[in-house]
């Protein structure tokens, strides 16, 4: 951590206080409304959760605030929920330090508020980015401040649609011997982060090469596994300049950076699209403009970041191969790798596939119960010529509410009670289930919409319990009834 950082009051303590405090303010959480439901003796949940990362974190709190029973399940160790503390490898997060991330509008709940009650405004000022580690320890303070019911060490195993308005999770505790169980809830949202509906992608040349011989980015290997090696990184985006970074301060021989294109980009576009506008009416845009608007984005692709960039750079045996698109791979006699690129072959020992995530079913079978019955973009809309985007084709197609929708009406009952609050719903709803910037937004809208979603299915209840409702307001003897004055002709 920077050096100038050093603790100070007023504590966090006193800044969960502030919290708590803002919420007696506000009048939240409400009351529980939503009836207590048990199906076959087992309770029923509002709403499961299916990953407590920022995403979970987020909507669970807006949840809380509504007054709805909603839970998390995560497969992760507590405190290390999504990638931070573990794959991920930048030294800072890209986003301004200022974003207020998953507040939901509470300034208490912001980063710059937990940072400030540690360390003071001139630490604040100093600081240039938010360290990722310190992110990481951010949403730990934020789940204790908060007060969600986050179950850890629980692996999902399948998510199963249901015919009669529950929705149900198979998981197994693997705290407990693997012990195997299952949930009931109402609606089960898949709050699983940028590889939400799939994993790692690699291009096929990889499948060429024996595992061992190399990784994804998003793989969980040791900062030292490349030590002494010659390291080959294909890519050129955030994640290619993170790997290389960790390998060449960990010991690595040499790293050299296969990037297809002759030019890495220098602006992000991402940027330029974002505003309260784009959060809040991206959703009601026409499907072409969506496509549009995505496409760009992709074909521009996104810089790695200044930092990021220098971090690699500054190593003597770091080399950047601008136009040298991966070919194929083989294994040589004498063990090593040959690598073949649009500009010849290079030897390696090893390889690190930092090639991005795309939506793959087959990779996630804990959706196969609902799946091929998804609907996705490719089954409905054909983008014009030169738009032609195969992440894009794979984004799942949902509804107003994040639910996912039957490719073949009455195929799959109940599959409206899943929603997907990850990155995959970007397509089609805007980037606020799945980045810092917009992560309120989204969380706020999926949360009221659920609320929404419960009254109307409830409402006979709720009219009945307004029926017996019986609290008095008066009581009677308020006031003493009088007769009218007679009535005067004349002076009427």
């Amino acid at each position: 951590m920077n050096s100038l950082l050093s603790p100070h009051t007023p504590s966090l303590a006193a800044l969960q206080a502030r919290y708590r405090r803002d919420l007696q303010l506000l009048a939240l959480p409400a009351k529980s409304w939503t009836p207590a439901i048990t199906h076959e003796g087992q309770a029923v949940l509002d709403v499961a959760v299916v990953g407590g990362g920022m995403g979970g974190l987020a909507l669970t709190t807006a949840l809380t605030h509504l007054g709805i029973r909603a839970q998390i399940f995560d497969q992760s160790a507590p405190g290390y929920e999504g990638p931070w503390a573990t794959t991920a490898r930048m030294e800072t997060l890209r986003s301004p330090k200022e974003l207020t991330g998953p507040a939901l509008g509470f300034s208490s709940l912001t980063f710059r508020a937990w940072f400030e009650s540690q360390w003071g405004d001139a630490a604040w000022a100093a600081l240039d980015k938010i360290p990722r580690l310190q992110w990481m320890e951010y949403l730990r303070w934020y789940r204790e401040t908060t007060g969600v019911v986050l179950h850890n060490q629980q692996r999902v195993v399948a998510v199963r649609p249901r015919a009669d308005q529950l929705a149900q999770l198979d998981l197994i505790d693997t705290r407990d011997g693997d012990r195997a169980y299952s949930v009931l809830a109402r609606h089960v949202v898949l709050a699983t982060g940028r590889d939400g509906l799939g994993g790692p992608w690699v291009p096929d040349v990889a499948h060429t090469l024996p595992r061992d011989r190399w990784v994804h980015s998003s793989d969980n290997w040791a900062d030292d596994a490349f030590a002494g090696k010659t390291v080959v990184v294909v890519g050129g985006g955030a994640s290619a300049m993170d790997s290389a970074a960790t390998a060449l301060e960990n010991g690595a021989a040499a790293v050299h950076l296969l990037i297809r294109r002759k030019e890495l980009p220098t602006v992000n576009k991402g940027k330029g699209a974002g505003s309260p506008g784009a959060a809040h009416g991206y959703a009601r845009l026409p499907d072409g403009i969506k496509w549009q608007l995505r496409n760009y984005i992709n074909r521009q692709q996104v810089p790695p970041p200044h930092g990021s960039t220098l971090r690699v750079s500054q190593h003597k045996n770091a080399f950047f191969h601008l136009g040298a698109g991966i070919e194929s791979a083989q294994v040589r006699a004498d063990g090593r790798l040959r690598i073949d690129t649009t500009q010849g072959p290079i030897a390696a020992d090893s390889v690190i596939f930092c090639t991005g995530f795309r939506p793959d079913w087959q990779q996630r079978p804990e959706f196969a119960p609902f799946a091929p019955h998804a609907r996705l973009w490719q089954d409905r809309f054909t983008p014009p010529a030169g738009q032609e985007d195969s992440e894009l084709n794979l984004s799942p197609d949902l509804g107003d509410l994040f639910e996912f929708q039957e490719k073949t009406p009455g195929s799959c009952p109940g599959l409206d009670r899943i929603h997907c609050f990850s990155y995959p719903a970007a397509l089609s709803l805007g980037t606020v289930s799945g980045d810092i910037p917009q992560i309120s937004d989204g969380a706020r809208r999926l949360s009221q919409g659920l609320a929404g979603a419960l009254y109307v299915e409830d409402i006979a209840l709720h009219y009945a319990s307004m029926e017996r409702y019986s609290e008095p307001e008066l009581y009677g003897d308020e006031w003493t009834e009088s007769p009218l004055p007679p009535y005067d002709e004349v002076t009427a």
